[in-house]
């Protein structure tokens, strides 16, 4: 995971606009402020996104144009992973579809958003 500190500026770089993003969200979506412990842990979860993201780009084959294949990551990931997880939880929750949706949009657009801000900044493979 040496990536990760080798890229620790293009990762840091796509939390806080991930955290912009969210900031932003909350303010759209009428929801009160966040608590200073919910951007910590925001901050974490999307520095940790942000950061297999990475691993991700860097990793990817080049088998089509590479910012084809640096949107392509984020929505394989989020597809895979995130909206999967999203819906099955706040769905339990019994929160209403229309949330759940607005939601998981919301991590949509942070992953496509990191991996431009990350691919724009330049990400540096771990040594062979």
């Amino acid at each position: 995971m040496i990536y990760i500190v080798l890229n620790a500026l293009p990762i840091l770089a796509a939390t806080l606009v991930g955290l912009a993003i969210g900031a932003i969200y909350l303010r759209l979506a009428g929801l009160p402020r966040a608590t200073v412990g919910l951007v910590v842990t925001t901050a974490i979860a999307q520095a940790w996104f942000a950061a297999i993201l990475a691993g991700a780009l860097i990793l990817a084959p080049p088998k089509a144009p590479e910012w084809i294949m640096a949107i392509g990551s984020a929505v394989v990931i989020w597809i895979g992973f995130v909206v999967p997880v999203s819906v099955v939880t706040l769905r339990a929750r019994k929160i209403a579809g229309g949330a759940v949706a607005a939601d998981s949009l919301y991590w949509l657009v942070v992953m496509v958003t990191q991996a431009i801000i990350m691919k724009s900044i330049g990400l540096v493979p771990p040594p062979a």
